[in-house]
């Protein structure tokens, strides 16, 4: 059994991320995936709650056709201690998938096989561009999976982005 873990905050979830996580599907026969920075919601950078982020994530992927766990991972602000809390918090993984410069050397520096997948369309595909294009009521849904439209809908998301961006 090889199980492999990917990182993000997506906030929101992309297709830059379904991609990932597709391509990951080959590679592993279980995929655990951490939603980073899980305190945070509520903010510019961070609009969109742990378990909100759980829910785009499990809906995107329901047809991965690979076992998947999504569990929220909340900051340490601990660099040196941070795979300890990640490995604390999650199954027992093999190997990490990342691009993060940060992460790739924390897990290297603990032993763990790092893979980097090639992005795909990042210039576009990020969560900073996707709420810029919701901020400025631009294109945005072809950038997300359908399932993840939804959810933003549901969760009046994008309101919720253009209340707490507003200056009092």
């Amino acid at each position: 059994m090889k199980r492999g873990f990917y990182i993000g905050r997506f906030q929101p979830y992309h297709n830059g991320h379904q991609s990932v996580l597709e391509h990951i599907a080959h590679e592993v026969d279980e995929i655990v995936i951490g939603i980073g920075s899980a305190q945070l919601s509520h903010m510019v950078d961070n609009p969109f709650t742990a378990g909100e982020r759980v829910l785009m994530i499990t809906c995107a992927l329901a047809s991965l056709g690979c076992p998947f766990y999504v569990l929220p991972i909340e900051d340490i602000k601990r660099n040196a201690l941070w795979v300890a809390h990640v490995q604390s918090m999650t199954p027992h993984f093999d190997l990490c998938y990342s691009s993060n410069p940060l992460v790739v050397q924390l897990f290297k520096e603990a032993g763990i096989k790092v893979l980097s997948p090639e992005m795909y369309e990042r210039e576009t595909l990020s969560g900073t561009e996707i709420r810029r294009r919701m901020l400025n009521g631009e294109l945005w849904r072809n950038l997300v999976p359908p399932k993840v439209v939804q959810v933003l809908k549901e969760i009046d998301g994008v309101e919720r982005l253009r209340q707490i961006s507003r200056q009092d």
